[in-house]
């Protein structure tokens, strides 16, 4: 039988798991992070890891919906909502996402790990995920919607294929046949994409 702890002592544990956590899986990723490394110092056994997160995986996510508002904020409300028009919110809404992806080691992590980023989304609860309120990809959605008349006339979703597209390019820097152009070939796409995905009007 699990130990009983008090509601004071969970949420203790919990900060603890949780620093552990952000600490070891953005320098060691979450593959070779154990369950013995995630309870270092918190006074509990592996077993009773458990009684806090289902899974290593759910405690990754866990971090990611904790820091969620911040990226909104930065990536919808500072980049995409800012600017006046469709084309250039799209733009700036690559470029903040990349800074993200790049200054961000909890989700650049998951980006530049994809087996990792495989196994979180496996064990992802979707619905938890889509309801939050400061969810970036649901609140890019919503802007979609709202500026459909700016946009090209593609599916939304072929529109959100294309932006994710654009944000993979980070994996394959190291690939291009000349890698110490990627700034300048990464705005260059940055820019034929938002031009593309919009009006002529833009």
């Amino acid at each position: 039988m699990p130990p009983a702890f008090s509601a004071a002592e969970k949420a203790h544990i919990t900060r603890l798991l949780l620093d552990n956590g952000l600490r070891l899986f953005t320098t060691q990723g979450l593959r070779k992070t154990s369950l013995e490394d995630l309870v270092a110092g918190t006074g509990i056994a592996k077993s009773t890891f458990y009684v806090f997160f289902d899974s290593k995986e759910a405690l990754y996510l866990e971090l990611m919906l904790a820091q969620m508002a911040e990226v909104k904020s930065r990536v919808i409300d500072g980049a995409l909502r800012k600017e006046p028009g469709t084309r250039a919110g799209l733009r700036a809404f690559l470029h903040a996402t990349l800074a993200e992806l790049d200054g961000n080691p909890l989700y650049g992590r998951l980006m530049t790990h994809p087996e990792e980023m495989e196994a979180v989304a496996r064990k992802l609860d979707l619905e938890r995920v889509t309801s939050a309120p400061d969810n970036p990809v649901t609140a890019l959605a919503a802007y979609l919607t709202e500026h459909n008349d700016d946009l090209a006339g593609d599916d939304p979703e072929v529109i959100v294929g294309v932006l994710q597209a654009v944000l993979m390019m980070p994996l394959y820097r190291d690939r291009l046949a000349s890698p110490e152009l990627y700034p300048k070939i990464l705005d260059r796409l940055v820019d034929l994409v938002a031009t593309g995905l919009t009006q002529v009007k833009q």
